[in-house]
C-alpha cells in the first residue's frame, strides 16, 4: 500500500509543479487538478465531466484557499471514484482511480513546432539579403549584433577605405 501511495504522491507532485516556476509540489491549484483529471483519464465524459471535477475541487479546498494539499487530493479522488466507478465498492473504486493516476506525468500538448518550408528558408537565408540588411550579418550568416544596427565611428585615424591602414609604424622605423 505504501508503494502505491508514493507513486500517487509522485504523480501529485509532478502535476502540482507543472506550469508554475514558484510551485513547491506540496499544494495543487485548480488548473493543475483539472489537467491531472484530463491527462489520467479520470474524466470519461459520461460519469465524470470537467464540471464534476471543478465542483469536487471547490468542495474539498478551504474557504479562502486556492490550493489543495495531498491529503485533500486523496479526499477529492475518493469523491470522484464514487462517480467514476459506480458498480464497484468504495474501496475498489478508490484503488481503480489510484491506478489511473499512479506514475503519470503531465502531457505537454499544443507546443509550436518550427516549420521548414522553402518560403521560410528563403526569407531567413542571410546570404540573399541586400542593402542595409546585408550589413547586419557576417559572411557566415551570424548576426553582428549592435555593430550591424548602428554606424560605429572608426577612430583609427585613417580615412575609410584606405588599403594600408595600420602600416605607419612599420614605415617610420
Amino acid at each position: 500500500m505504501a508503494g502505491e501511495l508514493s507513486a500517487l504522491e509522485e504523480a501529485f507532485r509532478k502535476f502540482a509543479i507543472h506550469g508554475d516556476t514558484r510551485a513547491t509540489g506540496k499544494e495543487m491549484h485548480g488548473k493543475n487538478w483539472s489537467k491531472l483529471c484530463k491527462d489520467c483519464h479520470v474524466i470519461d465524459g459520461k460519469n465524470v465531466t470537467i464540471t464534476d471535477v471543478d465542483i469536487v475541487f471547490s468542495k474539498i479546498k478551504g474557504k479562502s484557499s486556492r490550493t489543495i494539499t495531498f491529503e485533500q487530493f486523496k479526499e477529492a479522488l475518493q469523491e470522484l471514484s464514487k462517480k467514476r466507478f459506480k458498480d464497484k465498492s468504495d474501496e475498489d473504486a478508490v484503488q481503480e482511480i489510484y491506478k489511473l493516476i499512479e506514475g503519470k506525468a503531465p502531457i505537454i500538448s499544443g507546443v509550436t513546432k518550427a516549420i521548414s518550408s522553402p518560403t521560410v528558408s528563403r526569407l531567413t537565408d542571410t546570404s540573399k539579403f541586400t542593402g542595409s540588411h546585408k550589413e547586419r550579418f557576417d559572411p557566415s550568416g551570424k548576426g553582428k549584433g549592435k555593430a550591424g544596427r548602428e554606424d560605429l565611428v572608426d577612430t583609427s585615424g585613417y580615412v575609410s577605405g584606405y588599403k594600408h591602414a595600420g602600416t605607419y609604424d612599420h614605415k617610420v622605423q
